[in-house]
């Protein structure tokens, strides 16, 4: 692994944690042990697969690819598919749902709970518009105060947390209730879904290139010895985001019999810290979210502004794309959290399965070799089925066809119906790929001209500066 040293691989690892780990995640654990109570259990290992082991394979498949995966999914796929892709997961981190969560989540943890009743539309608006007011302009002039304050936040974020937990393991506030609703009967596909609404696999495709850049930078040049570092570092990260996950569940398990059922976790988190702290916990609380929310809005807007950039051949300025972005991501805070969460889930629930068949597949790819088949045929399986799953989460049914697919399509009900249709495409691109014609070895995207999709597209965290791109 090069001349890595274990101080340098522990910093790799905290990397990736502050990475993945944002304050927004803070709200989604509580909100699933709140529900699945004395079901939490099979519900937070579903919710850890998801939401902690896939992003990790995220990484590692980008390292095993060199650190570029666009080209990967262009040579496997196709490159419109590349663009199409890569587009919708930027768009998705960035101003449809991760920006915009990031100005709601602060409102509702850090100045809900001080505001009177009847108030919250009004202070809503105002608070979101000096957030992604300064949001906009720390974006446009970047400077390394964002870089620090970042840095400093995790570690006062996860004290704060450690004296929470404590305290909700010294003292819980209630007894674990009995689960209900879905958790009740599939607790663990319940979880496993709940763990797409971090967005950090989507995230882990999107931005992971940082993360193999940063491991080259330390002399590991080797895909293998890549693939090693990064599984290495991240088991420092899972363990780390798995505890607080864990936590937080179980924080939000015992808070039913006080707290009732809390409209999201925004609001469990900031009655249970209320509670245990007073108001001078709350306080504390929302300076730490609301700055740690104000730097991830920067990194996410700046991130999918620098690709659209790219992609649209500089033909629009980056201020005006970033002032859209910007604008969008306002508008949409001001649905609210529990709206917005309930508008993403089943977005999520129709685009994570393709990526979680993209990841694992390309995983195997040094077994899978120049069978593109396999990859072509698992895909479209995925498409139809987590389409349909979309459909059934959005609460849009198509009755004959799902009344069908329930009697024949394993986990259809759950909707985790692409599972068994995603293997019979591997099967079948496997039969296809092992009677066509060989075709002659495709030339890696190293050698060849770039195009659109390797145009800097994938990686908008570059050494061009934002002054050149205004």
């Amino acid at each position: 692994m090069g001349q890595l040293k274990k101080s340098e691989l522990v910093m790799i690892g905290l990397m990736m944690f502050s990475i993945f780990f944002g304050a927004g995640n803070l709200i989604f654990p509580p909100a699933l042990g709140q529900s699945a109570g004395d079901h939490m259990v099979p519900a937070v290992l579903g919710f850890l697969m998801t939401g902690v082991g896939l992003p990790l394979l995220g990484i590692v498949a980008i390292a095993l690819q060199g650190g570029r995966y666009r080209e990967f999914i262009s040579e496997k796929i196709h490159p419109w598919f590349s663009l199409g892709l890569l587009s919708i997961l930027y768009l998705t981190i960035g101003p449809l749902f991760a920006a915009p969560r990031t100005g709601a989540v602060s409102f509702e943890i850090g100045i809900l709970p001080f505001l009177s009743e009847g108030n919250e539309t009004v202070g809503r608006a105002m608070y979101t518009t000096l957030f992604y007011l300064a949001t906009y302009f720390l974006a446009l002039n970047p400077s390394k105060l964002i870089d620090r304050v970042g840095k400093f936040l995790t570690p006062v974020l996860l004290a704060f947390l450690a004296l929470l937990f404590a305290k909700a393991f010294g003292s819980p506030m209630g007894d674990i209730l009995p689960a209900t609703g879905a958790y009740v009967e599939a607790p663990f596909a319940q979880g496993f879904q709940d763990g797409y609404l971090t967005m950090d696999l989507l995230a882990s495709i999107a931005i992971g290139t940082l993360v193999v850049n940063s491991v080259r930078m330390r002399g590991v040049q080797s895909r293998k010895a890549l693939g090693q570092v990064c599984i290495l570092a991240g088991i420092i990260a899972i363990s780390l985001m798995s505890i607080v996950y864990v936590s937080l569940t179980y924080l939000g398990a015992t808070s039913m019999a006080v707290l009732g059922h809390s409209a999201n976790g925004g609001q469990l988190l900031a009655d249970a810290v209320g509670i245990f702290f007073g108001s001078t916990g709350n306080v504390m609380l929302a300076a730490i979210i609301g700055l740690a929310c104000l730097t991830t809005s920067c990194g996410v807007i700046t991130s999918c502004t620098g690709f659209f950039y790219r992609v649209l051949g500089e033909r629009i300025s980056y201020s005006r794309l970033l002032l859209g972005f910007t604008l969008f991501s306002f508008v949409a805070s001001n649905v609210g959290l529990t709206a917005l969460i309930q508008l993403s889930v089943p977005f999520l629930v129709a685009i994570y399965p393709i990526v979680i068949v993209l990841v694992v597949l390309s995983l195997f790819d040094g077994f899978i070799g120049q069978r593109t088949e396999i990859y072509r045929y698992a895909i479209d399986a995925a498409l139809v089925f987590s389409f349909l799953d979309g459909l059934h989460s959005a609460g849009i049914p198509i009755p004959v066809l799902d009344d069908l697919l329930k009697q024949y399509v394993p986990f259809y009900d759950i909707m985790l119906g692409w599972f068994f249709p995603v293997l019979l495409g591997v099967c079948i691109g496997w039969v296809v790929s092992s009677v066509r014609t060989p075709k002659a070895s495709v030339p890696s995207a190293a050698g060849r001209g770039t195009n659109v999709l390797d145009n800097g597209a994938g990686n908008c965290y570059d050494s061009r500066s934002i002054e050149e791109m205004r």
